[in-house]
């Protein structure tokens, strides 16, 4: 016997794991606490925050599983050893279970602006973002995925889920807002949703040895994404007048700093891109998500950046088994 014996427990639970990408999971859960770490001064009310969490990590996995399940037939070609296209699970279930975790995650994402302690005010908002992000999901797995609109897409599914995060607090009816995110907002949830486009399309042939120019173009666009984080720091002194527990050029050294050594790693990929190189690549930048959310939390939250750091714990351990990509 080994992990892969479907009749031992173990072997079928760590395939579904795997179908799920369970490692990246806390990437989308930093997501959103970060969203709402964003707009409220702590985890209160916890109740929201855990029916937003709960609403990300069901879209998030179920958009994995919707991915091997669309993705099937290439995967039978590149990628033989993942669960669905190795015969461990069963196609029909793998649907089922997509299609389940997404119809819980948008319930789920709806209920979060009806709890106690969210805001009264546009109690749809966190519902109509979930069905943002439940559309996309759809969009991005049966449509664009294979398109030159594919990383967009995926970029557009973080976007959402960082707004996400911000739905279920009052929104800015003062000043210039869109659907009641301001500025600040709006800056925070695009520069992440550019980043992560960045990396869809670094990730874009990871199979198969990549071109160069697509892996430099990717990089670029991950670059471009850290750096439209930069101008939050300014927004939020300008919009919110907020005192801010970093000074302004500090702000910008944190982001140098976190871009270099993603950089380092998409270089290395660029030169040498076999699809290890690049898988390597994918997975620092994805995990390094999480510190970029936690810099913009440690912007406004000071010590809560360290919840987000946090995340990285089981990330990196559950990443020892299950692949990120």
């Amino acid at each position: 016997m080994n992990e892969y014996d479907i009749s031992r427990p173990s072997g079928r639970l760590l395939d579904y794991l795997r179908l799920m990408r369970i490692s990246n999971l806390f990437t989308a859960v930093a997501d959103v606490a970060m969203g709402f770490l964003f707009v409220h001064p702590t985890f209160e009310p916890v109740g929201v925050l855990v029916c937003l969490v709960v609403a990300s990590g069901l879209l998030y996995s179920a958009g994995m599983v919707l991915n091997d399940v669309f993705d099937v037939e290439r995967d039978r070609r590149e990628r033989p050893e993942r669960p669905i296209p190795a015969g461990r699970i069963d196609l029909a279930a793998a649907r089922q279970l997509g299609w389940g975790l997404l119809i819980a995650g948008l319930a789920s994402g709806w209920a979060a602006g009806y709890l106690p302690g969210a805001a009264s005010e546009w109690a749809w908002r966190s519902g109509a973002v979930a069905t943002s992000l439940f559309v996309m999901i759809l969009a991005y797995n049966a449509m664009l995925k294979q398109t030159p609109l594919g990383p967009l897409a995926m970029g557009s599914c973080r976007l959402f889920n960082v707004l996400l995060g911000m739905s279920a607090a009052a929104p800015i009816t003062e000043g210039w807002n869109l659907a009641g995110f301001n500025a600040p907002q709006l800056a925070a949830a695009a520069g992440i949703g550019l980043y992560i486009t960045g990396v869809a399309w670094l990730a874009r042939d990871e199979a198969t040895i990549s071109h160069r120019v697509r892996l430099s173009l990717a990089t670029a666009t991950v670059m471009a994404g850290i750096a439209a984080l930069g101008p939050v720091h300014r927004l939020l002194v300008e919009h919110q007048g907020a005192r801010l527990l970093l000074l302004e050029p500090y702000w910008w050294m944190l982001l140098g700093m976190l871009a270099i050594t993603i950089l380092r790693r998409c270089s290395i990929a660029i030169s040498s891109p076999e699809p290890q190189q690049v898988r390597y690549a994918v997975r620092h930048a994805l995990w390094s998500l999480i510190m970029l959310d936690a810099a913009l939390v440690l912007l406004v939250r000071d010590l809560y950046a360290l919840a987000i750091v946090a995340l990285l714990i089981p990330t990196a351990i559950l990443g020892k088994w299950v692949a990120s990509t």
